[in-house]
């Protein structure tokens, strides 16, 4: 089969074998598959001691090839990043499976979905919204990007003000769950970035600068998903007394020293780690209320290599999803 692999220097279409799913898995022919920053993470060598030679990629849409015990053969389903955890410990046995310390991450511990075929543990799989309001390429980033942004909003309470880091996949599809909630957006991008500020001002945010400036009212809490350590004092900066500051991503830079004074107030700092099964079907059950409308930028398989150059250079606006079959 077809594959674009990372072999520990470089990314790479490739011929591969076809996967051979063990007990428990099932067989996907993928049809899209979203491209995340931790894909670029894995990359970059950001991220330590990925399986190699790695198949990326964990926001996979595809239709079941084999039968299961929950798909059967036909059925469409979505594989995120959480592929497996052991179900014992401590974290599983307490619904916190995100912070299983074996757990093994689609795309990093077990080949992902810039391929034709996946091999996933069905336990593991979503079932995903209707396919006539969720096509397959505007189905995929539901699957990280709006799954961790989801946890991401969560755990920041009950926020009326939201702030919102970085304003790329994540927060364009929880910034339309959260105007959905009745809450209020301020943005904040690079400086001189206009066409991600036109981007979330498309999307209702009410307020958009830059991510060192201070929105004109304090925020009950901050989203941070650009990995850049330095907006965690600024978010602090910007919230107040009682906010959180919640940090979504699984990779940032190292957070500058700032003064007590930012964090006193019972202000919090916290991250999101992975996600939960019950985070995918919460998520997925909101999506269509909302109704979440995701805006993709598609590349072919063989240009996944350059998808990641221009999430990268910060060419997108949205998400960008690896179109492997048309549909």
């Amino acid at each position: 089969m077809r594959a674009v692999v990372f072999d520990g220097s470089a990314l790479a279409p490739a011929d591969v074998a076809e996967p051979d799913p063990g007990h428990g898995e099932i067989l996907i022919e993928v049809s899209a598959c979203g491209v995340c920053r931790t894909d670029l993470h894995i990359v970059d060598g950001e991220l330590t001691e990925p399986k190699l030679p790695l198949i990326i990629g964990h926001q996979i849409v595809g239709r079941v090839l084999s039968q299961g015990s929950r798909f059967r053969p036909g059925d469409r389903v979505g594989v995120p990043w959480l592929g497996w955890t052991d179900g014992t410990c401590r974290y599983c046995t307490s619904d916190r499976e995100n912070l299983c310390d074996q757990a093994q991450f689609t795309g990093y511990d077990r080949d992902g979905g810039y391929a034709e075929l996946a091999a996933a543990d069905e336990r593991f799989c979503l079932p995903l919204p209707d396919e006539a309001d969720f096509p397959d390429l505007a189905a995929a980033p539901l699957l990280c990007a709006g799954l961790i942004g989801f946890r991401t909003l969560r755990l920041a309470g009950d926020p009326e003000r939201l702030g919102i880091y970085g304003f790329g996949s994540a927060a364009h599809i929880v910034t339309q769950v959260a105007r959905h909630e009745g809450r209020r957006i301020f943005a904040f991008v690079r400086a001189g970035d206009e066409r991600a500020a036109e981007f979330a001002r498309g999307l209702g945010a009410e307020w958009v600068g830059a991510s060192d400036e201070l929105p004109p009212e304090e925020l009950d809490a901050a989203l941070v998903f650009a990995p850049a350590g330095e907006l965690v004092p600024a978010a602090l900066r910007a919230t107040a007394k009682g906010g959180t500051v919640v940090c979504g991503g699984i990779h940032m830079t190292d957070i500058p020293s700032f003064p007590y004074d930012l964090l006193w107030g019972e202000r919090v700092v916290r991250s999101v780690a992975n996600l939960t099964r019950q985070d995918g079907h919460n998520f997925l059950a909101l999506a269509p209320q909302v109704p979440i409308r995701t805006q993709v930028t598609p590349y072919a398989l063989d240009d996944a290599p350059k998808a990641l150059d221009d999430l990268r250079a910060g060419n997108l606006s949205g998400a960008a999803v690896i179109q492997v079959r048309a549909g």
